[in-house]
């Protein structure tokens, strides 16, 4: 089946209705909690202070509250055996949600913690639905899978990784929400192309209501995503990706993986380069590819408009970068050595415009990689503030 195909076979989904209500109701909710956040902004209120803050001014930064709620609003009017796969992610996608808004509210649950709580909600879904990762298309590693207890812990880090890789993502108005609602219609084709409309719908349903969410952060930024709706999502992602190879061995795992490339690879050089600095994985920094972008291009290109505005910009730019990752999963899903070569050289070329703007020239990734990297922070021009 072709992508074009797999396209007008979503817009004909039965479960579209339901993706539009969670959709409508994320989109209303968000705006319900911008509007009384005088109310419970004392609880729920981002400020401004911190090394990878880029807001002027407080936002509440709860999104992931309106996100579940219209998922629970869309789980109603889902068709019965999508609302069967839905259920899953509405119960094991509490402790990432739970901890994430806690989070949120107090500024004071570790990252370890959070990283954990993750990881819970992927040992969950593998208690309710008995899924777990049985291959990722590598030799000897597909072999250690087949055991039952090395397969679920590999699925509970899987599914931590991912969870904080949408977290890392989560800088700029419309980024993560943007790059997931990408990941999960890309998903949503390569399931509809191999048969499963009952995965598709979930797929979409997730989609829309992530991107109600999006209608009210971008370009605004009037509310933010928060630790919780960043996990929420990211569980989800993950649980799809899950869900998608263990039912169609005919689906390659690096497939699922080029959908997320852009998270992935971002929490992969993160862990590297501070690794590499001596500093703890979690430590915060203005390092993170999105941020180098905003003050390398968007900053150039973009003189006198203003800092929140740049910030809009940048997401949305990077955000549409994930539709690239999907074409290609969803182009070469049935090859194994197809989608690790497209995964190696997104991955590559992440690393090489990194390269390029940490050292104002280009060079070898590899090089970059593994000869005195230098991680500089790019000045902005002169003329630029913010």
């Amino acid at each position: 089946m072709s992508i074009n195909k797999a396209i007008q076979g979503l817009f004909e989904s039965p479960c579209l209705d339901a993706a539009a209500w969670g959709l409508t109701a994320s989109f209303l909710f968000c705006l319900v909690l911008v509007l009384t956040k005088r109310w419970h902004g004392v609880l729920t209120m981002d400020g401004t202070d911190g090394i990878q803050k880029f807001h002027s001014s407080p936002t509440p930064r709860v999104g992931g509250v309106p996100i579940v709620l219209g998922l629970v609003i869309a789980w109603s009017k889902a068709p019965a055996d999508v609302k069967h796969l839905l259920t899953p992610f509405l119960l094991a996608g509490l402790p990432a949600f739970v901890f994430g808004v806690l989070e949120d509210v107090t500024k004071r649950v570790g990252v370890l913690l959070r990283l954990l709580a993750t990881m819970a909600s992927g040992l969950l879904a593998w208690w309710i639905t008995d899924y777990s990762l049985t291959r990722v298309d590598v030799l000897g590693v597909d072999w250690l899978l087949h055991f039952t207890f090395v397969s679920v812990i590999f699925t509970a880090f899987a599914v931590g990784g991912v969870a904080n890789s949408i977290n890392i993502i989560d800088g700029f108005n419309g980024l993560a929400s943007l790059a997931s609602t990408w990941a999960f219609l890309g998903y949503a084709g390569i399931a509809w192309q191999v048969g499963d409309g009952q995965l598709a719908g979930v797929a979409l349903v997730l989609a829309g209501c992530v991107f109600g969410f999006f209608l009210v952060n971008w370009p605004l930024g009037k509310i933010f995503l928060g630790d919780g709706g960043s996990y929420f999502i990211g569980f989800a992602l993950a649980w799809v990706a899950v869900m998608l190879l263990e039912r169609h061995p005919e689906v390659s795992a690096f497939a699922a993986l080029v959908v997320c490339v852009h998270p992935v690879t971002e929490v992969l050089f993160s862990v590297f380069r501070r690794r590499l600095k001596k500093l703890h994985p979690g430590h915060p920094d203005r390092m993170h590819f999105h941020s180098l972008v905003k003050r390398r291009y968007v900053a150039r290109w973009f003189v006198g408009v203003s800092n929140r505005n740049r910030n809009s910009i940048t997401g949305v730019v990077m955000g549409s970068l994930t539709l690239v990752a999907v074409v290609a999963a969803n182009l070469f899903y049935g090859s194994v050595w197809l989608s690790a070569a497209t995964f190696l050289a997104f991955a590559l070329g992440y690393v090489a415009i990194y390269a390029r703007i940490v050292r104002h020239q280009w060079c070898s990734p590899i090089k970059f990689l593994f000869v005195r990297p230098d991680f500089k922070i790019p000045k902005p021009p002169p003329h630029v503030v913010g």
